[in-house]
């Protein structure tokens, strides 16, 4: 059996891995011009699901540094004024593995064909089953299954179920990150917890690393290759829906919303790293209705999009791609047809993808009153 994967974000690189540990050919095609051609995310919160999949599509031999790259986490859920005194509560507590997205994106890019400056530009499904993608520049690549896992904008969404398009909320966030030195110890009672400010939120995470990644790779898995990262803390403003930005740096944005702020916030924005700093739409995929069986899926975002409120978004991807691995895997052993397999994938994927997108919608009003949530 051979496989496409149409983007190169966690859910699709994860799928890859683990059809590539079945000994099934899978590759990825990348619209970007490099891996590395952007930056691609900061910490994230896995729950049990989306460790366990993460883990599972991963070779065993890379459990140890994926144990050590990772921490646990906890948060009491606060609501914070803008000089740190409690408010309320956002509701019951959270735990989880907490990863730095971009290091589990080197490690899952590891020892996989990853094709990029390859824009899908459309597929064909020829007459013997398998299908053809078409990209701007590179030649076609055909197989027996292509996986759109290529984000809200998803070309092959586009082709596949032209009426499924992104919702914008209206909000907009702006995010960064900081070293984490002792300078901000003091905040850390509001790591996990929401600072509420005049119509804005402002959001903080700590990532603590074992060990830094770099070095637990070099001591762990040597084949790996993990990028140099310290500790960091994490910052996102969820701004008003009708806010403007005109035209300051992500950095000036928030500083602008913040005067009178306790100085040690306002100092983690100052000293944030503005090559890492970002304004970004909260944009949502809900899945509509069901395409007609054939050989081309989609993953993640691509069909179920989630607000970020909701802290679901890469687990629900990463349980797509355990998922999807093991009914393939059940089909290139014969236990079942390609079709049937990717039919049950599909029908489990379109209930908690949906589930996963309303979730994190009801989740938004409390942190952006006035979204956009039909």
């Amino acid at each position: 059996m051979r496989v496409s994967v149409v983007g190169a974000g966690l859910g699709g690189l994860a799928l890859a891995q683990g059809l590539r540990g079945a000994g099934i050919e899978a590759e990825v095609f990348e619209r970007d011009p490099g891996i590395v051609a952007r930056f691609q995310g900061y910490r994230l919160v896995l729950d049990p699901t989306g460790f366990r999949a993460v883990r599972d599509c991963l070779p065993t031999r890379w459990h140890p540094l994926l144990d050590e790259i990772v921490m646990d986490a906890s948060a009491e859920q606060l609501v914070l004024d803008p000089r740190l005194n409690e408010i309320g509560r956002l509701g019951a507590g959270r735990t989880g593995i907490v990863v730095d997205r971009q290091v589990l994106r080197h490690l899952l890019l590891t020892g996989l064909t990853v094709h990029t400056d390859a824009a899908l530009t459309g597929y064909d499904v020829l007459a013997d089953g398998s299908v053809q993608a078409r990209f701007a520049h590179r030649d076609p690549a055909t197989a027996d299954l292509l996986v759109g896992a290529d984000g809200v904008t998803s070309a092959v969404r586009g082709v596949l179920s032209p009426r499924t398009t992104p919702t914008d909320t209206g909000v907009r966030f702006v995010i960064g990150r900081t070293p984490l030195t002792d300078e901000f110890a003091g905040l850390s009672k509001a790591y996990g917890s929401k600072i509420a400010g005049d119509g804005v939120s402002l959001l903080l995470g700590a990532m603590r690393f074992r060990t830094p990644p770099q070095r637990a790779a070099e001591q762990l898995a040597p084949d790996v290759t993990l990028p140099d990262i310290g500790d960091y803390v994490r910052w996102a403003m969820i701004l008003p829906s009708n806010g403007s930005l005109e035209d300051l740096t992500a950095q000036d944005a928030v500083l602008s919303r913040m005067e009178g702020w306790h100085p040690e916030l306002r100092a983690l924005i100052e000293q944030a790293d503005p090559d890492n700093s970002t304004l970004l739409s909260i944009r949502v995929v809900k899945p509509g209705e069901r395409w007609a069986p054939g050989p081309v899926t989609l993953l993640g975002d691509a069909i179920h999009a989630t607000s970020p409120t909701g802290g679901n978004g890469a687990n629900t991807a990463l349980r797509d791609a355990d998922l999807l691995r093991r009914r393939l895997i059940d089909a290139d052993e014969g236990r079942r047809d390609l079709l049937g397999a990717v039919g049950d994938y599909e029908r489990q994927m379109f209930e908690y993808g949906a589930e996963a997108v309303r979730s994190s919608l009801e989740k938004l009003p409390a942190f952006a009153p006035g979204a956009k949530l039909s």
